[in-house]
């Protein structure tokens, strides 16, 4: 099974509600995912289009229900997730999907106490009034993750709901997850990343001000200061920054410049015949591709040979093109994930 990417075809406005106490709708059919929905992947992205293509079919509404924090930097700081995308981005790759609206849950020590009988009765059928709910097969919610797939059948019959089973997604034979997503960006694997994020993988921040070395190298850099929790390892990657509505191509180095006897990490990247000042500007970075390791050099001309050679190798690697899912269109009422 595959899943296509969205082209955005007119102008669509997604309604998102970050509290229970802001959503005072009556949807006609709502049908619903529930879910963190880390890094929206490719297996988020066809839940969501089953999801609209099930509203569709019944002049209903697609809802999602997400939650803020992450349940386990509420229950379990220690083993929560450095997540792939922040609440912001994620609600704004939801809309690129062509949700109707989003019901982003405060996830607190009291809503952890609710057990999933609860959370059925009170938020899905009597606030949200549920007419179908689409699950993955090892889905689990409530106190102690005790509700799942055959739980919500089972009080569906009563509640007049009905459920349906969305089978995983898998990119060369494996399950794509979030889990396997952070782990191939914290071990620099980009490619794959990106093959089961169906986009490349980003962040973004603000352009701050450097030591300025790299003009004096020939490579100006423009310095990202970024909340980003989830980085890739040092090392240059071939990249393409967006400003704006532009999106250019160029190299990045993540580390702390090991040639200079650097001790304070930077998030640096050259933008191929680009001379503007950016200072302040808020900047997103696309990682396509790791070229190598972070290295310390003998001298600056040393260096300066290096990155000529990383720069040739990026150029090579961008003008091939973004991944694959991020060209194909689809239909109406979507957005882009590119």
């Amino acid at each position: 099974m595959t899943t296509k990417p969205f082209s955005l075809i007119f102008p669509y406005v997604m309604k998102v509600y970050y509290d229970l106490k802001e959503y005072c709708e009556s949807l006609p059919y709502p049908v619903v995912t529930l879910g963190n929905f880390d890094g929206i992947h490719r297996g988020h992205q066809e839940i969501f289009r089953i999801l609209r293509q099930e509203a569709e079919a019944n002049r209903g509404t697609a809802l999602v229900i997400t939650f803020f924090p992450h349940p386990l930097k509420v229950l379990h700081p220690d083993r929560a997730p450095r997540l792939i995308t922040n609440i912001q981005d994620r609600v704004e790759l939801m809309e690129c999907c062509g949700i109707d609206h989003v019901l982003c849950l405060p996830f607190n020590q009291e809503f952890a106490g609710w057990d999933a009988e609860r959370f059925v009765r009170e938020i899905l059928v009597r606030k949200l009034g549920i007419k179908k709910m689409l699950v993955g097969e090892d889905f689990r919610f409530g106190k102690n993750r005790e509700g799942g797939i055959n739980f919500l059948k089972k009080r569906g019959q009563p509640f007049g709901y009905t459920v349906q089973k969305i089978e995983p997604i898998r990119v060369d034979g494996l399950e794509i997850s979030s889990t396997r997503i952070r782990q191939s960006i914290q071990e620099g694997r980009i490619r794959e990343s990106n093959a089961m994020l169906g986009r490349p993988y980003n962040i973004s921040g603000t352009v701050v001000t450097g030591d300025k070395r790299g003009r004096t190298l020939g490579y100006p850099t423009a310095n990202l200061a970024t909340e980003a929790e989830l980085l890739p390892p040092n090392g240059v990657y071939a990249v393409r920054v967006v400003l704006g509505e532009e999106r250019r191509p160029g190299v990045a180095s993540l580390g702390v410049k090991p040639t200079f006897s650097g001790k304070q990490y930077s998030i640096e990247a050259h933008i191929f015949d680009f001379d503007q000042d950016i200072y302040g500007k808020f900047l997103r970075m696309e990682f396509i591709e790791r070229i190598r390791e972070e290295e310390s050099f003998p001298d600056a001309h040393a260096l300066v040979e290096q990155i000529d050679r990383d720069a040739a190798q990026a150029r090579q690697i961008l003008e091939q093109g973004p991944p694959e899912a991020c060209n194909q269109p689809d239909e109406e009422k979507t957005g882009t994930l590119s």
